[in-house]
């Protein structure tokens, strides 16, 4: 059974979110943690934080509880799957802490998030709530999910990656399993500033690579980087009908490339599908242990 952690602030784009990891797992046995956090404005000053009273927390805490109960009713109306149970998290905390804390207690196996702006994942890149979980979650995959974006099934998903970094196949675990689970091509997809061949090192780890996916279907694309990565890969995805967009974040990845590029890079990035970032493993041995099972059957 998948432990799925959603967080929502009640807004339609956490709607948005919720309605795509209900049907992403549609035919599978899931506990939906819906989380809410909530932290009164006049905590966020630690000189004033001991001026909340109890009253104003109470009061919080009630319409959080609330919000969170309306979801699920929401949720009950809209959808009747007896695969599918839900489990309500209402915390006076800081999001990313609390998200941190329940990846390790929950044993969750996704994070699913939305992201808001006309822009989708653009916002991911400018300081969102979403790349500070994607920054912080080392345990688990985090899943983006733009905020007018309808689901599909992802039947075409793209890998980007420069193959300058040797994966264990335990790291690409989510990506394996999410293409065996709905019988999707992986296209892996390599932007260049100048198109060349390989160094020794790119195609070792390209073979790895393809030695991992032998049994999903998946091709190769090497393309000219235009004026950025994120432009790049919003082209790319396109014109190729991609449902999906998974990266691995480490240093030196294109996700981190992302997040640093200037602004006026980054607003070019207007891409409308979900993003599925996969942490790299850790040397903890829970770590090694829970990504080998994440995604799987």
């Amino acid at each position: 059974m998948r432990n799925i952690l959603i967080p929502t602030d009640f807004s339609e784009n956490a709607w948005n979110a919720t309605k795509y990891a209900i049907a992403l797992f549609e035919h599978e046995e899931c506990v939906f943690h819906l989380l809410n956090t909530y932290t009164p404005s006049i905590a966020h000053s630690r000189f004033m934080a001991s001026a909340v009273n109890g009253g104003m927390e109470d009061a919080t805490h009630g319409n959080s509880q609330k919000g969170l109960e309306n979801v699920v009713e929401r949720i009950q109306k809209t959808y009747d799957n007896p695969n599918h149970s839900f489990n309500t998290i209402s915390s006076f905390s800081l999001l990313v802490d609390e998200v941190k804390e329940l990846v390790e207690e929950k044993s969750i196996d996704l994070v699913v998030t939305g992201t808001k702006g006309s822009s989708g994942l653009e916002e991911v890149f400018m300081g969102s709530n979403t790349v500070r979980i994607i920054k912080s979650v080392k345990d688990c995959p985090v899943l983006a999910i733009p905020q007018h974006f309808e689901f599909e099934t992802p039947s075409e998903i793209a890998f980007a990656t420069d193959f300058n970094r040797f994966y264990t196949v335990s790291e690409l675990q989510p990506l394996i399993d999410m293409a065996r689970t709905f019988n999707a091509a992986v296209r892996i997809v390599h932007a260049q500033y100048e198109i060349k061949a390989l160094t020794e090192l790119q195609q070792f780890n390209l073979s790895m690579l393809r030695k991992y996916l032998s049994e999903v279907e998946h091709y190769v694309h090497t393309v000219s980087e235009l004026n950025s990565v994120s432009k790049t890969l919003e082209v790319f995805t396109d014109e190729l009908d991609i449902h999906l967009l998974a990266m691995l974040n480490y240093q030196h990845s294109y996700m981190e490339r992302m997040t640093r590029e200037p602004v006026v890079k980054r607003i070019a990035f207007h891409t409308q599908i979900p993003l599925l970032v996969i942490p790299e493993l850790g040397m903890s041995t829970n770590s090694k242990i829970k990504r080998e099972v994440s995604f799987s059957n």
